[in-house]
């Protein structure tokens, strides 16, 4: 069986696939660190391999596999291929193969959406999207699926992406318009929620705009060298991540004002195993609560790929 971009699409509805995050997150799931392996091309720029596993005992074992070939540009193809193969956990028998870049994207959405159902106001009624490519189109729907967001602010370098996604936004009935830079601090300031899906290496959200409630999705920062929120962010929010030794090695959100020793590792408050499990109960667990601002770092885990991939498969049964 393979699943295309479009079935994928069909299978991962949003209510369905944070309640699938939500449930691997308190499930015994081993998820090794993912393999990086460096592959020569000749006449080109270096590829790199990614395998990122993970299975639950018995049941099933998914491998995602991200092949980057940075010379494909000069070719005028895609530089990122990614598959994503389900097998057997009793067997080893492959189940199905799907789309690997949908199965990121959509449980990259998703994973935001859950940390924000657990860390913003239930009543967050407004969402300033820092980032207007790709990801931003993911972002928005799925932080609409948990919180009543009436109002969609739209901020990219490049003016134009920002008002074609704010565009395309308006076309499907939300009250959505793009912002210039010079607007930028004044809107961030009266957004419940902010989510920045960018890639850029030098801070894009400053913490001297951010005022108290706001919760901050952080999403695009994935090597040590880039980074969205500035060191005043991290020092004005408690912050949460999605995996502490993820976040720890792959961003550069944490890793630059650690370094810097603008914050330290051991104030990371939470990661989602411990939210999904209870164990700390989020926004209404801090001394401030109606105040308090909150920050989501995301890497991405292989658990998250699973448990996508599992309910796209059994949905396809």
């Amino acid at each position: 069986m393979y699943l295309t971009a479009e079935q994928l699409t069909e299978r991962l509805g949003w209510p369905e696939l944070i309640q699938a995050l939500q449930k691997i997150f308190t499930t015994d799931v081993h998820s090794p660190v993912r393999h990086h392996h460096f592959i020569d091309v000749p006449n080109t720029k270096q590829a790199t391999l990614l395998l990122m596993p993970a299975w639950i005992e018995g049941k099933y074992l998914g491998v995602k596999q991200v092949s980057v070939f940075p010379g494909n540009n000069e070719k005028g193809k895609p530089g990122l291929t990614s598959l994503y193969t389900l097998s057997s956990g009793e067997t080893g028998e492959t189940l199905a193969q799907m789309d690997g870049n949908i199965i990121t994207a959509r449980r990259t959405a998703a994973a935001s959406a859950l940390a924000s159902s657990h860390l913003s106001h239930q009543n967050s009624d407004s969402l300033l999207m820092i980032g207007a490519g790709r990801m931003g189109r993911y972002l928005v729907p799925a932080h609409m699926s948990v919180r009543p967001i009436k109002t969609l602010w739209i901020w990219d370098r490049n003016p134009f992406a920002a008002s074609q996604f704010a565009k395309e936004l308006k076309e499907q009935g939300y009250d959505a318009q793009a912002i210039t830079e010079q607007e930028l601090p004044n809107i961030a300031s009266q957004a419940s929620i902010i989510s920045c899906a960018t890639l850029a290496t030098e801070p894009v959200l400053k913490g001297e705009w951010l005022s108290p409630g706001t919760h901050v999705d952080l999403v695009g920062s994935f090597t040590p060298s880039m980074r969205e929120a500035d060191n005043a962010v991290l020092q004005k929010a408690n912050v949460f991540v999605d995996t502490r030794a993820g976040a720890l090695a792959e961003t550069g959100d944490l890793i630059i004002p650690i370094n810097e020793g603008a914050f330290q590792a051991e104030a990371i408050i939470a990661e989602l195993t411990e939210l999904c499990s209870l164990q700390h109960k989020g926004r209404q667990a801090l001394a401030n609560t109606e105040d308090a601002i909150t920050v989501f770092k995301s890497v991405g885990d292989s658990r998250e790929d699973l448990a996508a991939a599992i309910l796209a498969f059994e949905a396809s049964c």
